[in-house]
C-alpha cells in the first residue's frame, strides 16, 4: 500500500507562487508516474500535471508555462511549483501515484488565490 503526504497549499494573492509537495512511502517499488490533479467547487477533477519515472511531463493547457512539475525518484517526491497564480487556480489539489497494479490518491490540499 502506498501512503501519500501532501503539503504546501494555502492562500496567495493573484500573481503569487506556491509550491506543493507530495511524498510517497510504503509499497512504492513499481511507481511509474506521479501527478497533481485539482477539483474546484462544482467542477470535475482535472489533471494539472504529471511526471513519469523517465522524466516525461504533461501539463494541462491552462497551466502550461506557469506551473512546473518535477520528481525525485530516490525520495519518491513530486513537486509542483506554481507561479503567476490566478483566481481560477483555486481548488483542492490532489496528488496521484500510478503503479503497475494500482492507483493511490492523496487527501488533497487547498489552494486559494484571492486578493
Amino acid at each position: 500500500q502506498v501512503r501519500l503526504v501532501e503539503s504546501g497549499g494555502g492562500l496567495v494573492q493573484p500573481g503569487g507562487s506556491l509550491r506543493l509537495s507530495c511524498v510517497a512511502s510504503g509499497s512504492i517499488s513499481t511507481i511509474y508516474r506521479m501527478g497533481w490533479y485539482r477539483q474546484a467547487p462544482g467542477k470535475q477533477r482535472e489533471m494539472v500535471a504529471t511526471v513519469g519515472i523517465s522524466g516525461t511531463t504533461n501539463y494541462a493547457d491552462s497551466v502550461r508555462g506557469r506551473f512546473t512539475i518535477s520528481s525525485d525518484n530516490a525520495k519518491n517526491t513530486a513537486i509542483l511549483q506554481m507561479n503567476n497564480l490566478k483566481p481560477e487556480d483555486t481548488a483542492v489539489y490532489y496528488c496521484k501515484v500510478d503503479k503497475l497494479t494500482s492507483t493511490t490518491w492523496g487527501q488533497g490540499t487547498q489552494v486559494t488565490v484571492s486578493s
